[in-house]
């Protein structure tokens, strides 16, 4: 018997949301993609149970959120609320998020990440990526 994930369903989901990512997504990428931010592993459009979250990273539990017009009116805010506790609910994994403004992303992705994360989590390690060595001298 086939082992079934339980985000299956959102696969089709998230890898349509990777082909059209916004301005600001794509920003976020260049930064995060490849462990180039503090040698961490994140993942794009990243289904978990019946969502898509914008960037997971598993090592910290950490979904980065970049909320753009469409998340200005009540009702998204409301939905984006209650989606971010379910997730943030020890029971559902306990991830940790951080939300951005798909603006501030645009101008300066690295400070805006960077700051973020900081605010949110203190100071994280920074790790080499694999296969790099010692800072040369």
């Amino acid at each position: 018997m086939a082992r079934r994930r339980l985000h299956r369903n959102n696969v089709p989901a998230a890898r349509a949301l990777r082909k059209s990512m916004t301005p600001a997504e794509q920003a976020a990428w260049s930064v995060l993609r490849n462990r180039r931010f503090r040698g961490l592993k994140f993942r794009r459009q990243h289904p978990i149970g019946p969502f898509v979250l914008d960037f997971y990273c598993r090592e910290l539990q950490l979904a980065i959120e970049i909320d753009g017009g469409a998340h200005h009116n009540v009702v998204d805010q409301a939905a984006d609320r209650e989606r971010q506790s379910l997730l943030e609910h020890p029971n559902a994994g306990g991830l940790r998020f951080i939300r951005l403004v798909a603006r501030a992303v645009e101008v300066d992705p690295l400070g805006t990440i960077e700051s973020a994360v900081v605010a949110a989590l203190g100071d994280p390690p920074r790790r080499r990526p694999p296969g790099v060595g010692p800072p040369q001298r």
